[in-house]
């Protein structure tokens, strides 16, 4: 690596960052603006039949005391919602509301729109190289894929 270029990793954050500024600006003009990046960071974890708040927490990288306060003021805008978990009586899922499906489906949109902003100034091909050659990556880098 010459010493002029970035790190492949702080490339791939610079795009990252770039595509959750766009997509929170969209969100706060439609109305979205009661939702931190924090709060939206740990809520794109939850599957959809609910995660429990330990494996949100590990995946988010943050205490379960962080996790937590973050469900609470989900819990409280709407966006999720605690459920029974089926397979233990005893333990909790949290899940997305219906407002929460609401914004992730919207945040999607948005998400796309830029994607195919980007295909269109790297090119169908480069964006494809790009597709694969990322999720080769993941293979090695995501502990849960």
């Amino acid at each position: 690596m010459a010493d002029d270029e970035m790190n492949v990793g702080l490339l791939m954050f610079i795009a990252h960052r770039s595509m959750e500024d766009r997509i929170f600006a969209d969100l706060a003009e439609a109305g979205y603006n009661d939702v931190t990046i924090a709060q939206a960071r740990l809520a794109a974890r939850i599957g959809p039949d609910g995660t429990r708040l330990t494996d949100l927490a590990q995946q988010a990288q943050v205490t379960k005391q962080t996790a937590g306060f973050l469900v609470d003021q989900l819990e409280r805008t709407g966006y999720v919602e605690r459920v029974p978990d089926p397979s233990d009586g005893r333990a909790r899922l949290v899940k997305l509301s219906e407002r929460g499906e609401k914004i992730a489906a919207y945040s999607n949109t948005i998400a796309e729109r830029i994607q195919t902003e980007w295909a269109t100034h790297l090119g169908a091909q480069r964006m494809r190289q790009l597709r694969d050659a990322l999720n080769r990556l993941r293979e090695i880098t995501d502990p849960y894929a």
